[in-house]
C-alpha cells in the first residue's frame, strides 16, 4: 500500500508538472504571437480612394513606426473587402476575431458595415473603430464600451457647416442623393441651419449614379436663389453633380456648393476647375501643423498620392491603440480601451485630442475650401484652411447624448 501510495503521490507530481509545462508553453506561444490589427475597407468600390490601400498603408505606417512590436509580438495588419455589404463585413470580421485572433478591427468603409461590426465587436470583447463611416449613432444611441469613432461623424460636419457658413442672413438649397445617406447627411446639417436662423429654400431628390441625367435637379437649385447648395450625397455621386453643375455656373455667380460628406482625394478626382470655390468640413488637412505635413510627405513617398482625413484617422487610430496597449502591459481589450480614454491623443492627427466614455475622438474640425487653379502651387496643393471650430464646439456635447455609458459614468 505505501509503494502504491508512493506511485500515485509521484504521478500526481508528474501530471502537475507536465499541466504546468503545458501552460508556460501556451503562455510563451501567446507571448510571442502576433498582435493583428484588421483593416475592413472598399478596396475596389467607389470609397476606394477614401479609404482602401490608403487606409491599409496608413495602418502599416503605425505598425512600423511604433517600431514593428509591441509588448515583444510582432504587429500584424490584414486587410478585406466587404463590397459594401453589411453581412459580409460581419462574416470577415467574425473569422478575424474568432479565427485569427485579431484585436481591432478600423476603418469601416460605411454607416451599415460600422454599426454591424461594433455590435460583433461588443459581443465578442473585441475593439472596433470607425474611420470612414458617417454616422453618429455609433457613439450616441448605439454606442459601446468596445467601440470608438475617429476622423469625424454626421454631426460634427453639420455643425462645423453651420457654425462656419450659416449667418442668420443666409440661404440654401439642398441637392441630395435619394438613399438614407444622403438623408441623414441633409438632416444633420439642417438641424444647425434652423438653430442658426438661416433659410432653407428647398431640397430636390436625384438618384443615385444619375449619370448625366442631373440637368433638372441643378436648374432648380439655380432657380432658387440660394446662396448655399449643398450636395448631400458622397463618393461618385457628389462628384458627378459638382462636375455637372459647372456647366451650368452653378458654384459662380453667387452661389457656393457645400459638400456634406467630401474629403481632399474627391477634390483632386474632380480637378480645381470643377472644385474651386467648393466648401466642405472635415476632420483633418495636410498642411495644418508640421507634423501633418511632415507625415503627408512620408505617405505620398509610399502611396503617390496625399492622405485624407480618413486615412490619417486610420494611422493616429492605431497607433494609440498600439500605445495604450504598451503602457497596459496586456491586449486586454477593456483595458486597453480605458487606457486609451485616459491618455490624450498627440499625434500628426491632432493636438490633446480626448477619447470620450462614448467612442467619440474629440478633435478640432476645420471648414476648408477647394482653392482656384491659379492658387495651386502644385498637384496636391487644393484646399485651404477658412476657419477651425474646436472639438468642443464640433461634436455632440454629452449634454445631449443617448449614451448609456455617459449616463453611468455621471
Amino acid at each position: 500500500m505505501a509503494d502504491l501510495a508512493g506511485k500515485t503521490a509521484l504521478s500526481a507530481v508528474s501530471l502537475g508538472l507536465a499541466s504546468a509545462l503545458a501552460l508556460s508553453a501556451a503562455g510563451a506561444q501567446t507571448a510571442s504571437a502576433p498582435v493583428k490589427i484588421g483593416v475592413l475597407t472598399d478596396i475596389a468600390g467607389p470609397f476606394a480612394d477614401i479609404g482602401g490601400h490608403g487606409s491599409i498603408a496608413a495602418a502599416e505606417m503605425a505598425a512600423a513606426d511604433f517600431g514593428g512590436s509591441v509588448l515583444g509580438r510582432p504587429i500584424r495588419i490584414l486587410s478585406a473587402d466587404p463590397q459594401l455589404k453589411p453581412d459580409a463585413a460581419v462574416t470577415i470580421a467574425r473569422q478575424w476575431y474568432d479565427q485569427e485572433g485579431v484585436g481591432l478591427i478600423v476603418d469601416l468603409p460605411n454607416s451599415p458595415i460600422a454599426l454591424a461590426v461594433q455590435a460583433l465587436a461588443t459581443e465578442k470583447k473585441k475593439l472596433a473603430i470607425a474611420s470612414s463611416a458617417a454616422t453618429d449613432a455609433l457613439t450616441n444611441q448605439q454606442c459601446s464600451p468596445y467601440g470608438a469613432h475617429w476622423a469625424y461623424d454626421s454631426y460634427s460636419v453639420g455643425k462645423t457647416l453651420a457654425a462656419a457658413l450659416g449667418a442668420p442672413d443666409s440661404s440654401w438649397f439642398f441637392l441630395t442623393a435619394d438613399n438614407s445617406g444622403g438623408t441623414a447627411l441633409q438632416e444633420s446639417l439642417s438641424t444647425f441651419l434652423k438653430k442658426s436662423g438661416a433659410a432653407i429654400r428647398g431640397t430636390v431628390r436625384f438618384p443615385p449614379h444619375a449619370g448625366s441625367e442631373m440637368s433638372s435637379f441643378i436648374l432648380q437649385a439655380q432657380a432658387s436663389g440660394a446662396k448655399f447648395i449643398p450636395v448631400a450625397g458622397a463618393g461618385g455621386d457628389l462628384l458627378n453633380v459638382v462636375k455637372q453643375a459647372r456647366e451650368f455656373d452653378l458654384g459662380r455667380n453667387g452661389h457656393t456648393i457645400v459638400g456634406t460628406a467630401i474629403f481632399v482625394t474627391d477634390v483632386k478626382a474632380m480637378g480645381l476647375e470643377a472644385a474651386e470655390g467648393l466648401s466642405f468640413a472635415t476632420g483633418w488637412v495636410d498642411n495644418q501643423s508640421p507634423e501633418a505635413t511632415a507625415w503627408s510627405k512620408r505617405f505620398f513617398e509610399r502611396r503617390k498620392a496625399m492622405p485624407n482625413a480618413v486615412q490619417a484617422g486610420i494611422y493616429s487610430a492605431v497607433l494609440h491603440y498600439l500605445k495604450a496597449m504598451q503602457a497596459t502591459g496586456t491586449d486586454d481589450a477593456a483595458k486597453v480601451m480605458a487606457k486609451m480614454q485616459e491618455l490624450p491623443v498627440n499625434d500628426m492627427f491632432a493636438t490633446n485630442g480626448v477619447l470620450r466614455k462614448d467612442g467619440r475622438m474629440v478633435h478640432d474640425m476645420y471648414l476648408v475650401q477647394a482653392k482656384k487653379p491659379s492658387e495651386s502651387t502644385g498637384p496636391w496643393d487644393l484646399v485651404k484652411i477658412v476657419k477651425t471650430v474646436p472639438g468642443a464646439d464640433a461634436f455632440r456635447p454629452v449634454s445631449e447624448s443617448a449614451c448609456p455609458l455617459l449616463k453611468s459614468a455621471q
